[in-house]
């Protein structure tokens, strides 16, 4: 990661990493096995026969206390409609509990979705016990209540409740609203778009935050939400089974931030390194960023690609098994690493919630090496269109300003003379620009006159190449202005100059070893250009 930020030093505003979304299931361990079941009916509620009429009358049951539960809160409760998203829709009920700085439920869908649960059978050929009944796992399809939450610790937050047995739970955090919550606390001022920290005034206090994230404060969250809006077992249910939930990642994201302090590079970057990575980042590669070995038994996928499925733009994406490294940008200035995962087994990891800070280890070196590949990919010269740009005309308003050429020997005299502005510190008037530019060049005021310079003046201005010292009308090169005129002038004078005189004039001796470093460098350079020449021509 150090290559990284050494090569874009300039460029970068920070970086952070972090866990973006996470997928949580929380199982009844003590009602996960049909005989813990048919105990929990027969031996601690006194129910001899267990039959799907008993399951069904704790599903009403948690059914009719759900709807009691939005009627007194005064909490809207709707089905969820196909094809539209819920995250969109609760929107604006999310927004008012912040405007409003409120904590608690803020929406409930209803959806019928497949869950597991048990089916309850007769024994075919009749057993010692009457009451005996089989129980096996199965899936069905039945209703399940997504609470919407704003969490004081968490942030938004989402909790889907199966209303049948086992009442599985599954849980849906963002670690980006964590952050949030904890420089709200510290007073740290931010600005956030999305899941996306775009600026923040302590970059230190921002990873710290992120580092904070842990799993006895989820667990924590995940119980006291639990004990409110999940299934209600009674005091003496809860004593007699131990009753507790078993937390496990079901599915996780962690990323890696590269925030710009310009959007200029963020296209071509990401460009350059979808065209370097589908060539380079070969099956061996990888493994190598995942910390794997290639071997025959390899099960799921190992490819890379490019698609515009997710965040209305293109995203590249490297497969591993069930989990994929994926890269993408948007926000102007935001390229961000992320490496999701479905099954943490493909790590060699537990999916337990205590080993959130091994995957936290873990993930952060995978990202860390992925970063570090495109790096050194990166570490080459790409294309930055300056003079295409600066040579197309611009409008501002209902004014337009012509382009600038790279070859106008006008604008070349003009630049040289602004360069050295040492002796105006307030900036060059108009006449003086004028007088300056006949002097040094040598020219009479009939081969470039006063209404021709304020036309050259007008047109730097417009590409803001050179601004007015206040209100007065006088001019002065832009820091932008000055690196656009020591390129034209390099180009012309250092480069294209002495290049072209090789070329057409005087073929320097190859064997003559210069004593000027200066001399030396254009003989590497005529070299250099000449082997770009021919691998152009073979290509």
């Amino acid at each position: 990661m150090e290559i990284f930020t050494t090569l874009f030093g300039n460029l970068l505003a920070f970086v952070y990493h972090c866990f973006d979304r996470i997928v949580i299931h929380g199982y009844l361990s003590a009602l996960s096995r049909p005989e813990q079941v048919v105990h929990f009916f027969r031996q601690v509620l006194g129910i001899p026969v267990v039959s799907k009429e008993i399951l069904s009358q704790r599903t009403a049951d948690y059914q009719n206390w759900v709807e009691a539960f939005a009627r007194n809160h005064h909490t809207p409760i709707a089905w969820a409609e196909k094809g539209v998203r819920k995250e969109d829709h609760v929107l604006p009920w999310q927004r008012r509990m912040t405007k409003n700085n409120a904590y608690g439920v803020y929406y409930i869908f209803k959806s019928m979705e497949q869950g597991p649960t048990f089916r309850i059978s007769v024994p075919k050929y009749p057993t010692k016990d009457p009451h005996y009944r089989i129980l096996a796992h199965q899936r069905s399809r039945f209703t399940h209540y997504y609470f919407y939450i704003r969490d004081e610790v968490l942030g938004p937050m989402v909790m889907r409740v199966a209303s049948f047995f086992p009442f599985q739970t599954t849980y849906y955090l963002n670690g980006h609203s964590f952050i949030e919550q904890e420089l709200n606390r510290a007073q740290i001022g931010f600005r956030k778009n999305d899941n996306a920290f775009l600026a923040v005034d302590d970059v230190a206090a921002l990873q710290a935050a992120a580092d904070r994230l842990s799993p006895e404060i989820i667990r924590k969250r995940l119980d006291y939400w639990t004990l409110i809006l999940g299934p209600k077992f009674s005091a003496k249910e809860r004593k007699q089974l131990n009753l507790s939930r078993f937390y496990a990642i079901s599915q996780i994201e962690y990323c890696r931030n590269v925030i710009f302090k310009r959007n200029f590079p963020i296209h071509k970057l990401f460009e350059r390194s979808c065209e370097l990575g589908l060539w380079r980042l070969t099956a061996n590669k990888i493994a190598e960023i995942f910390g794997t070995r290639l071997h025959r038994r390899h099960r799921g996928k190992l490819a890379t690609v490019i698609d515009q499925i997710e965040h209305g733009h293109h995203v590249f994406r490297a497969y591993f098994k069930s989990a994929f490294l994926k890269q993408y940008e948007k926000f102007s200035t935001f390229l961000r690493n992320e490496l999701c995962s479905n099954n943490l087994a493909d790590f060699g990891l537990k999916k337990g919630l205590d080993h959130l800070d091994a995957v936290r280890q873990t993930f952060q070196a995978i990202t860390d090496r992925f970063a570090g590949f495109q790096a050194q990919w990166l570490n080459v010269h790409v294309d930055f269109p300056l003079l295409q740009r600066i040579a197309l005309p611009i409008t501002i308003g209902s004014v337009r300003y012509p382009g600038i050429k790279i070859h106008d020997t006008r604008v070349i005299r003009l630049c040289e003379v602004l360069l050295h502005g040492g002796t105006h510190v307030g900036g060059w008037t108009a006449n003086q620009i004028h007088q300056a530019v006949l002097t040094t060049f040598h020219l009479s005021d009939t081969r470039y006159g006063l209404n021709q310079l304020r036309y050259d003046l007008r047109k730097l201005r417009g590409h803001g190449l050179i601004e007015r010292d206040g209100t007065r009308y006088a001019y002065r090169l832009t820091p932008k202005g000055v690196q656009v005129a020591l390129l034209f002038l390099f180009f012309h004078k250092r480069l294209c100059g002495p290049l072209a005189n090789s070329r057409f004039h005087h073929q320097p001796d190859a064997k003559h070893r210069p004593h000027s470093q200066l001399e030396a460098a254009y003989h590497r350079a005529d070299k250099a250009i000449n082997q770009i020449v021919e691998l152009l021509a073979a290509a």
